[in-house]
């Protein structure tokens, strides 16, 4: 069955705001590791794109969300070219997907639906209970008593359109918490600009998280949830996964902008871009590209792909000597070695 989907308001209320320039790519981000334009893909069924988020589960599925409601598995040793097999249906778009430690369950951020649980089986279960329902339900990160963190990316604007939020630039978003025993929903944190990846400290006493509107790194403190700012990235962020050394991987779909970033002194102006046909808006640049940080927001190393062969890179997970990614757009998951 699928959902309905909202739609989107017309008009989007954007604030007069500075420009910005984007720094370049060098220094820690200078692109002499160029490994992602050399990645082992493993398609999707044809027809299907789109697997935003990737993860591995105790059973060595590597699992993955597609477009079109689906969920799909791969096993972690599959040679390149091998298609998935069919999990579970969720009715929505499935973005963040994580394993709960508890049980191994999975723990889906569906754009349209909210949050589930999808169990090894492909019983699909709603989280949803007391307590705010998310928007745009985004990305997660579960604590070892079951506590989900995820992100509401927008208050305003469904995935569809989720172009508009980053024009409007407003801090439409929050963080939420989810409590397995009570079923309550609360807020963390809110007015966050497109909070997107989000992952547990490993003493659990704060979330890392990225801003996608911003593209700002951030910590938020738990239970407090007060935003420490600790980076400025040069690309815009996407989910964000913990290695669990205290070492972070970020995906980042594109190198930021530049035109976008010169729209954001004129507000009428960027209302009129919201509202112009997809294919003459500002596009996400053709380029593949992951970070790793450490808990202070030090870059420790980057992976680049500037030929964008397997380009907006949303997905990043580190599974032994190999780097798993997802993409928005995609036709399947990639896998790179790191050695």
């Amino acid at each position: 069955m699928v959902v309905p989907r909202p739609r989107a308001p017309w008009l989007i209320r954007p604030v007069r705001e500075p420009a910005t320039v984007p720094p370049p790519l060098d220094g820690p981000w200078s692109p002499v590791d160029r490994r992602l334009d050399a990645v082992q893909l493993l398609p999707l069924p044809d027809g299907t794109s789109g697997p935003e988020d990737v993860v591995v589960d105790p059973a060595g599925r590597v699992v993955s969300g597609s477009e079109d409601g689906s969920i799909w598995w791969w096993p972690v040793d599959a040679p390149a070219g091998t298609r998935p097999r069919f999990l579970a249906e969720t009715g929505g778009r499935p973005l963040g997907v994580e394993v709960d430690p508890r049980d191994g369950s999975l723990v889906v951020c569906d754009a349209y639906r909210g949050l589930l649980r999808v169990t090894g089986d492909g019983t699909v279960r709603d989280l949803g209970g007391s307590g705010p329902r998310p928007h745009l339900a985004d990305n997660a990160a579960v604590s070892r008593d079951g506590t989900v963190y995820f992100t509401d990316s927008s208050s305003r604007f469904p995935v569809s359109h989720w172009k508009r939020d980053l024009l409007e630039h407003r801090p439409n978003g929050r963080v939420l918490a989810y409590d397995p025993g009570s079923g309550a929903t609360e807020v963390v944190c809110s007015g966050l600009y497109f909070p997107n990846g989000v992952a547990l400290t490993p003493d659990e006493s704060a979330l890392m998280l990225v801003e996608t509107a911003t593209h700002r790194l951030v910590r938020v403190g738990l239970p407090d949830g007060v935003v420490t700012v600790l980076a400025d990235l040069p690309a815009y962020p996407d989910n964000v996964s913990a290695v669990g050394d205290g070492t972070y991987w970020i995906a980042l779909p594109s190198p930021r902008v530049p035109v976008v970033e010169r729209l954001l002194p004129h507000p009428r102006l960027r209302q009129l871009v919201a509202v112009l046909p997809a294919a003459v808006q500002p596009k996400p640049l053709r380029y593949g590209l992951a970070a790793l940080v450490d808990g202070d927001g030090h870059v420790l190393r980057t992976l680049h792909g500037p030929n964008g062969t397997y380009d907006m890179v949303t997905g990043v997970r580190q599974h032994g000597d190999h780097l798993w990614l997802g993409s928005l757009t995609g036709a399947g998951v990639a896998r790179v070695p790191l050695g």
